[in-house]
């Protein structure tokens, strides 16, 4: 590196957008041998609980990058109404001040300061919040999970993007993440969406890298805590369950690379909001 250069940091935010209320069996499908138990239906209020829900701001020098967008504030005061039958499955919690446009505006951003709104994948507490910022430059997902919500009635509720403006980013064969393919953000290699199909079928990691390689993994749903990957425990929710073992496997020793500094779930409770200098 050349004498007097100053490289230009990446900041990464984790944020927390409220908490999502669920079945223990949901995180965690070890809990139980009732492959329903996820949906918490005829089960006790004693497995229920609260997780985290996540969305990070990805301050970049080549734009501002915002990953999910968590709870809409229509939670508040008609929820039944806004989750619709998806509703005895997962209930929000949205404290005053914690949506996403509220989030923004404590960090000095407008909605329409986003360069790119990047969905890990479109279950309702990552999209819920779609509807707030709308007027971002672009909101983008995997071509994957594009085509799943067009048809895909049970895990996606259509009306959170309704009037929202999605561009769907086709994966490349980079040989990169457990099936070989990615899309790079600005083509440098520093911002990536890695395909870890199994609990929706577009789901996303997202790989941040410095000019170091160190990185930062933001796995989503893969897993919904760190011992998730660390002792192969898989989400109750799943579409593909072979390519979701891949997929955990793949954060697994993602995790265990020397170059990674954090690793992160989307849900785990033992992550706090904070920043991360890359």
């Amino acid at each position: 590196m050349m004498e007097g250069y100053v490289m230009e940091q990446i900041k990464i935010h984790i944020l927390h957008t409220g908490t999502v209320i669920v079945d223990e069996a949901l995180p965690f499908s070890n809990v139980s041998r009732n492959p329903l138990a996820w949906t918490g239906l005829f089960r006790s209020k004693k497995h229920q609980v609260a997780l985290p829900v996540s969305a990070y701001l990805i301050e970049h020098p080549k734009g501002l990058i915002l990953i999910d967008t968590g709870w809409h504030t229509d939670n508040r005061t008609k929820q039944i109404r806004n989750l619709s039958f998806q509703y005895p499955v997962n209930k929000a919690v949205l404290p005053a001040g914690q949506a996403i446009h509220e989030q923004l505006a404590q960090l000095g951003y407008k909605p329409s300061d986003i360069d790119y709104i990047l969905m890990s994948h479109m279950h309702c507490d990552h999209a819920d919040g779609l509807r707030l910022v709308k007027h971002a430059k672009r909101i983008m997902l995997s071509e994957p999970e594009y085509d799943a919500i067009q048809t895909d009635k049970m895990h996606y509720l259509q009306h959170e993007w309704k009037g929202v403006h999605l561009q769907p980013f086709k994966f490349e064969d980079t040989g990169i993440g457990p099936q070989g393919k990615s899309y790079d953000v600005f083509g440098d290699n520093s911002v990536q969406m890695i395909w870890v199909p199994g609990h929706s079928k577009g789901l996303c990691a997202t790989k941040i890298t410095n000019d170091y390689q160190d990185y930062v993994l933001l796995a989503s749903d893969v897993g919904y805590a760190e011992r998730s990957w660390k002792e192969e425990i898989l989400p109750g929710v799943l579409v593909d369950k072979e390519a979701a073992i891949k997929s955990l496997k793949w954060v697994k020793d993602s995790a265990k690379d020397k170059h990674c500094i954090e690793a992160i779930a989307n849900h785990d409770r033992h992550i706090q909001p904070h920043c991360i200098l890359l």
